[in-house]
C-alpha cells in the first residue's frame, strides 16, 4: 500500500484537504466573531445615542439621565448590558441599575466627539466587554462621557453555536472532497492500470505487443515498450535462426560419423566404434533438443490455437505405421471442434513425443483425450503399460534419460514436451493409472481461445 501511487496521491490530497478545511474553519470562526462584534457595536451605538439623548445637566449642574433606555436588560442587575455617564469636570457618575454597585473602569482619555470602541474594557465582575463611548459638550461648555457596554460572553456563545453548526458541514465537505479526489485520482491513473494490464497480457503471452490506447503523457512509454518488444523479438529470432543453423550444420558431420562407425565395426574395431557412437549419440541428442527448442516462437503468442483432434489424428496416423504401432489400438476421445491455445506445429511435437512414448510401453491401447476448465485446457495421453515408479517420474523429464531398455530412443521426448509446455506457461504432470501411465499437459486459456469440453 505504501508504494501505491494512488494511495500516495490520495493521502497527500487528504492531508491537504484537512489542513485547508482546518484553516478555513479557523478563518470562518474569526470572521464570524468579528461580524458578531460589529453587529453588537452597531446595536450599542444605537443605545449610546439614546443614552446621550436622555442625558443633560440640571440647574444645579448635576448630571441627569431623564429616562430609562428602551432595552430592559439595563435595569436587571449584572445582566451583562451596562451604561454609564460621567461628568468630565468632576467625575461624578450616573449608571444603569445593571451595574449595581460596580462601575466601568474607563480609560483616562476619552474618545472626543466621535463614537469610539473601547478595547479590553472590563465589566463590574472583571469580565471582558464590548463597549462604545462618546464625549458630549453642551452649549455651556460642560462635558459628559457616555459609555454603553455588553458582556463579551454573548459573542462567545454565538461563535460556539456557529462552530457547532460549522464543524459537521466541514466534515461532510471533507468527506465529499476526499471521495471526489479519490475518483479523480482513479480516473487519472486508469491509463496506467490499462498499461499494466497490457503488460501483464504480454507477460502471460496473450498478446505480443502493448495494445492500449493511452493519453499523450503515457503513450510515449507504451511506444517505447513496444519498440523494446520488437527489438527483443528480432534478437530472439536471430538467436533461434543461429541455433537452428548450428544444429543443422552438425547433422552432416554426425551422418559422416555414423558411416565411420559402421566402417570401424566392419574392420573389427568394435570397442572404438562403441566409444565414438556413444559420443555421437550425446551430440545427436543435443542437436535434436536444440532443434525442438528452436522451433518454439520467441514469446509464444496467445492468438495461437488449433484443433486438437486434427493434430492427434495426424500423429496417430504416423505412429500406426511403425512396427510397434501396428499392434496397438488408438482412441482419440476429443470433439472435432475442441480448440487448444497452442500452435499446431508445437502441439504435433508434443503429441508426437507423448504418443510415441505411450506406444513404446503400451500393451494393447493408447488413448488421447482432452477437456477444458475455466482457466485451462488439458490434453492427456494414456497407455495400458507398466507405468513409471514414483521415484522415477521426475527423472523421466531429464534430458537423455531412458527408463526402458528397448533402445531406439534419444531419451529427449518428455524433456522436449516439458520445454514446449513451459514456453506456453503450462505444466506437465504424470500419474500411474493402474494399469498404465497418464501424461497430462495443462495450458492456460488466453483471450480469444475457446475450448469446448471433450466427451
Amino acid at each position: 500500500m505504501g508504494n501505491s501511487i494512488r494511495f500516495r496521491l490520495w493521502s497527500a490530497a487528504t492531508i491537504s484537504i484537512l489542513v485547508a478545511l482546518a484553516i478555513a474553519g479557523l478563518g470562518l470562526r474569526y470572521l464570524f466573531e468579528k461580524n458578531v462584534e460589529r453587529r453588537i457595536v452597531g446595536e450599542l451605538t444605537v443605545d449610546l445615542n439614546e443614552l446621550i439623548g436622555a442625558t443633560s445637566f440640571g440647574k444645579d449642574g448635576r448630571l441627569l439621565v431623564q429616562s430609562d433606555l428602551t432595552d430592559p436588560r439595563f435595569n436587571n442587575p449584572l445582566s451583562g448590558h451596562y451604561w454609564q455617564v460621567s461628568d468630565v469636570a468632576n467625575q461624578s457618575l450616573v449608571r444603569s441599575r445593571s451595574l449595581w454597585d460596580g462601575t466601568l473602569a474607563l480609560p483616562v482619555r476619552g474618545g472626543g466627539g466621535e463614537v469610539r470602541k473601547i478595547e479590553e474594557l472590563r465589566g463590574p465582575g472583571g469580565e471582558l466587554t464590548i463597549a462604545v463611548e462618546r464625549t458630549i459638550t453642551d452649549a455651556d461648555g460642560r462635558s459628559f462621557r457616555a459609555t454603553v457596554a455588553e458582556d463579551h460572553h454573548s459573542v462567545e456563545v454565538s461563535v460556539d453555536e456557529y462552530v457547532r453548526d460549522l464543524v459537521p458541514a466541514l466534515i461532510v465537505l471533507a468527506a465529499g472532497l476526499m471521495a471526489a479526489f479519490f475518483i479523480q485520482i482513479t480516473v487519472g491513473l486508469a491509463p496506467l492500470e490499462n498499461l499494466r494490464i497490457a503488460v501483464r497480457n504480454v507477460i502471460a503471452q496473450r498478446t505480443a505487443r502493448l495494445d492500449v490506447a493511452a493519453p499523450s503523457e503515457v503513450q510515449p512509454l507504451a511506444d517505447e515498450i513496444n519498440r523494446l518488444l520488437d527489438a527483443q523479438e528480432k534478437a530472439l529470432a536471430r538467436a533461434r535462426g543461429r541455433a537452428a543453423d548450428l544444429a543443422h550444420g552438425l547433422k552432416t558431420p554426425l551422418q559422416v560419423l555414423s558411416a565411420d562407425i559402421r566402417a570401424l565395426r566392419k574392420k573389427g574395431e568394435t570397442e572404438l566404434a562403441d566409444e565414438i557412437e556413444k559420443s555421437a549419440g550425446a551430440i545427436r541428442r543435443h542437436v535434436e533438443r536444440e532443434l525442438a527448442r528452436a522451433r518454439l516462437a520467441p514469446g509464444v503468442s496467445g492468438k495461437a490455437s488449433c484443433r486438437v483432434r486434427e493434430a492427434a489424428a495426424g500423429v496417430v496416423a504416423v505412429i500406426k505405421r511403425t512396427p510397434g504401432g501396428k499392434q496397438l489400438a488408438f482412441v482419440i476421445d476429443v470433439d472435432n471442434d475442441f480448440m487448444a491455445p497452442v500452435d499446431e506445429g508445437d502441439l504435433s511435437e508434443i503429441l508426437g513425443n507423448l504418443v510415441e512414448n505411450a506406444a513404446r510401453f503400451a500393451k494393447s491401447s493408447v488413448q488421447v483425450s482432452a477437456f477444458a476448465t475455466v482457466g485451462e485446457v488439458s490434453i492427456a495421453v494414456a497407455d495400458d503399460g507398466p507405468g513409471i515408479p514414483d521415484a522415477n517420474r521426475e527423472t523421466a523429464l531429464s534430458r537423455g534419460v531412458q527408463l526402458d531398455s528397448k533402445g531406439g530412443s534419444s531419451g529427449l521426448g518428455l524433456a522436449i514436451v516439458s520445454d514446449i509446455v513451459e514456453a506456453y506457461g503450462g505444466r506437465l504432470t504424470m500419474a500411474n493409472a493402474d494399469p498404465g501411465l497418464v501424461v497430462t499437459i495443462a495450458l492456460p486459456r488466453h483471450g480469444g481461445t475457446h475450448a469446448k469440453p471433450g466427451k
